[in-house]
């Protein structure tokens, strides 16, 4: 096993086993998001490399997946040591990158770990079943085989474990991959991924790691003849023409994509717990992931209390350099995204909607925010917000929670929260969503629970645990006569 002597983010790509410059020269500075300073260098790679990292991924994928599960574990789990060794840098980095807190940086890099040892897991698993036949003389097989090529696209809200989610289960279970990570986050996201796998001693086009555009290189990767399978992780909007195109391509797909979900506050709820899990689940890392809750609805009889207690929570955040101590939030993680959160707050105030808490920012710091009076109209209701922003709807009857709760094309996740546990697993059990929780946060993910939503929240199958066994395979069926048969012609 090699050792790990610098950092890969000197603006290059991940080919066929070797760091390579961009065959069109072009690199772009890589900006620390809470000060503006330049922390590396990413490529910008050309169609020439994208069709160079497919084709070496081609060509090494029989011979992957003919190899031991013993040393497809075993690379994984050198993966996962050089990562823990390297815990403190990553995270950093990460901080950095992302604009993250010291916290959510560190969960990541465990989360990350976790992801790689379930997946060594998953290579001893029983990869085919013997099925009965109506013919007694015949055995009948059904194998689970690699899917193939498998492009995997990550978004930059949590680079790194969201990169490892795919890529680890689909090389355990003999595909090969070309990561194509966000360009906000390429270094976390891609190239501190390739220099793990380069130092674990993976051989040659089992991981390609290319940066480029990723309006074009989405596009290519999902119409390219010698990619088996895209996972995309992103925004609905985006999951959307990635599914038409590989649609048209017969393309395998698995798509997890946004959230609308809702933090439910039934009229028994504790107040002050609910309003410290809301909290959390409203502002963590600002807000900007898929499984934030972005709408917060409230039965009548506790929405005063809840507002007043949920706004003290907003109020006393510290918003800031999040590589300083006592920072609660780092910065959103870009102009762009920021003016989109803020554009529905204001067009919500303007519908009616009462602003409580924050509703400002300086540069990319944007005061997490509480609005009250939010009806199902509103954007702050009917948008994923992707900001540190907390809408209250309020409700007279446990119905129209429900009711409320349905009424989005996600199906992600959700959260009840109640004083009654048959009460709150009653109501859970009539959500449309993949993942409903009780007396929890919506942002809670493990690493071998299935994750995965319904409707536009996502489409294919789930990640984590056994669910990765349909994720990243086929199934082929091998039958064996075993005695003669007599056919009429």
């Amino acid at each position: 096993m090699a050792t790990l002597t610098q950092r890969r983010a000197d603006g290059r790509l991940f080919i066929d086993g070797e760091f390579r410059e961009p065959s069109g020269g072009a690199v772009t500075p890589v900006l620390e998001k809470a000060t503006g300073k330049e922390i590396g260098r990413q490529a910008t790679g050309s169609k020439a490399d994208l069709d160079a990292a497919i084709a070496g991924a081609k060509r090494a994928q029989p011979g992957w997946a003919a190899t031991g599960y013993d040393e497809r574990a075993g690379l994984l789990r050198r993966v996962a040591r050089l990562l823990e060794d390297r815990a403190d840098e990553y995270a950093d980095l990460i901080v950095r990158e992302t604009g993250s807190i010291p916290g959510k940086a560190q969960y990541e890099v465990g989360a990350a770990g976790n992801e790689l040892h379930g997946a060594a897991g998953l290579t001893t698993r029983a990869t085919g079943e013997i099925l009965p036949s109506h013919n007694t003389g015949k055995l009948t097989m059904i194998q689970r085989v690699p899917v193939g090529v498998v492009a995997v696209i990550t978004p930059w809200n949590f680079p790194l474990v969201l990169g490892m989610r795919a890529v680890a289960p689909a090389i355990a279970l003999g595909n090969t991959v070309v990561l194509k990570p966000a360009t906000l986050t390429p270094i976390t996201g891609g190239q501190f991924i390739a220099e793990l796998f380069e130092a674990a001693g993976a051989p040659p086009g089992v991981l390609q790691v290319v940066t480029g555009p990723g309006g074009e290189f989405g596009g290519a990767l999902a119409s390219h003849r010698d990619v088996n399978m895209i996972h995309f992780t992103g925004s609905s909007e985006v999951g959307r023409r990635i599914a038409e195109i590989a649609g048209r391509n017969l393309k395998k797909v698995s798509l997890e994509l946004g959230g609308n979900n809702a933090f439910v506050v039934l009229d028994d709820a504790d107040i002050e717990s609910a309003a410290m899990i809301g909290a959390w689940s409203a502002f963590h890392y600002q807000g900007q992931t898929c499984i934030t809750a972005s709408r917060h609805i409230v039965m009548r009889k506790v929405a005063d209390a809840y507002r007043d207690a949920l706004a003290r929570r907003a109020k006393a955040i510290v918003v800031g350099d999040p590589s300083q101590d006592g920072v609660g939030l780092g910065p959103i993680i870009d102009e762009k995204q920021r003016d989109r959160a803020h554009g529905f707050v204001e067009s919500s105030i303007r519908q009616g909607a009462r602003l409580v808490e924050g509703g400002t920012y300086d540069g990319l710091f944007y005061r997490p925010t509480v609005l009250d009076g939010v009806t199902p109209e509103m954007p702050a209701f009917t948008e994923e917000l992707f900001g540190p922003i907390a809408p209250i709807t309020v409700v007279d009857t446990e119905e129209e929670a429900l009711e409320l709760t349905n009424q989005t094309e996600y199906g992600l996740v959700n959260s009840v929260f109640t004083a009654d546990i048959s009460r709150g697993l009653a109501f859970a059990e009539r959500v449309h969503s993949g993942m409903v929780h009780v007396n929890d946060a919506t942002p809670l993910d493990e690493a071998h629970v299935p994750f995965g939503g319904m409707g536009a929240s996502g489409l294919g199958g789930r990640s984590g645990g056994e669910a990765n066994l349909e994720e990243f395979t086929e199934r082929r069926w091998i039958s064996v006569q075993r005695t003669p048969v007599q056919y009429p012609y």
